[in-house]
């Protein structure tokens, strides 16, 4: 079975009048299908410059990937019908309904009206939102919006779905109840979820394998036990001793608005 992402050499450059940013140094990356992948890293360690490529909103400067199944260079096409993306600040209409929200999606991915309908039923039950389906998007909690964000990302049933810091700002409530919604995607589709979280403890109680990048290059990856061994100390050390280790920068304390582990 084919890797749902793989990368070569993956680079990005940015020129601006007075300097050149070497954002991305050449990121080689494997993630397998049906795996969920911690994407973790300090700020301007790039992190997003690298998502952004994957997802085919920016354009590398050099290198290679395949992204489900689809070359990210020649067939960028390819790769937006084949994946789903959340990002960090969502996307939906205040003013619209969640059903017309959800149908509109549907309509813009050429689903016919009945069949933009019936779409909108089966997320609408998948991500618990029927009830919900009458009310405007203004009126939806956090995690109600997240939920709603992951539906619409989810219509044209991706392989692949890249969820950007799906759960700043949530509660702990919320936050339990979308690591519990990835791992159901995860279970009950096969879905491959790549997940970039300034949280550790999100991290580390969702993710199979974690990818650690600073300065632009990967700095290490392997489960959270491997990472807290190797680089820790201990097994038993926390995943903040391994990321200190690694870049000598905080992220999020796992205390920090943790929610109970569910």
């Amino acid at each position: 079975m084919p890797a749902a992402i793989r990368t070569a050499g993956l680079t990005r450059t940015f020129h601006t009048k007075n300097r050149t940013v070497e954002a991305v140094r050449g990121i080689d990356l494997t993630v397998e299908q049906g795996e969920i992948l911690g994407f973790l890293g300090p700020n301007g360690a790039g992190k997003t410059t690298t998502l952004r490529m994957l997802t085919t909103l920016l354009a590398p400067t050099s290198g290679a990937a395949t992204v489900a199944g689809h070359d990210l260079i020649a067939d960028p096409r390819g790769v937006r019908k084949r994946i789903g993306y959340v990002a960090q600040a969502g996307g939906v209409d205040p003013v619209v309904s969640v059903r017309e929200e959800l149908t509109t999606q549907a309509r813009l991915y050429r689903l016919t009206k009945p069949e933009a309908a019936r779409r909108t039923e089966e997320l609408a039950q998948d991500l618990d939102l029927t009830d919900l389906l009458e009310r405007p998007c203004r009126a939806l909690s956090g995690g109600q919006r997240r939920r709603l964000d992951i539906a619409m990302a989810l219509t044209h049933e991706p392989s692949l779905l890249f969820l950007d810091e799906p759960t700043t700002g949530l509660d702990p409530g919320s936050r339990a109840d979308l690591w519990q919604l990835v791992r159901r995607l995860r279970e009950q589709r096969g879905m491959t979820v790549f997940l970039t979280t300034h949280y550790l403890d999100e991290a580390d109680a969702l993710a199979d394998r974690l990818v650690v990048v600073d300065d632009g290059r990967v700095a290490a990856q392997g489960t959270s036990a491997q990472l807290k061994e190797e680089y820790g100390g201990s097994a038993r050390a926390g995943l903040q001793d391994a990321f200190l280790a690694l870049t000598g920068r905080e992220a999020k304390r796992e205390t920090e608005r943790a929610p109970v582990a569910v």
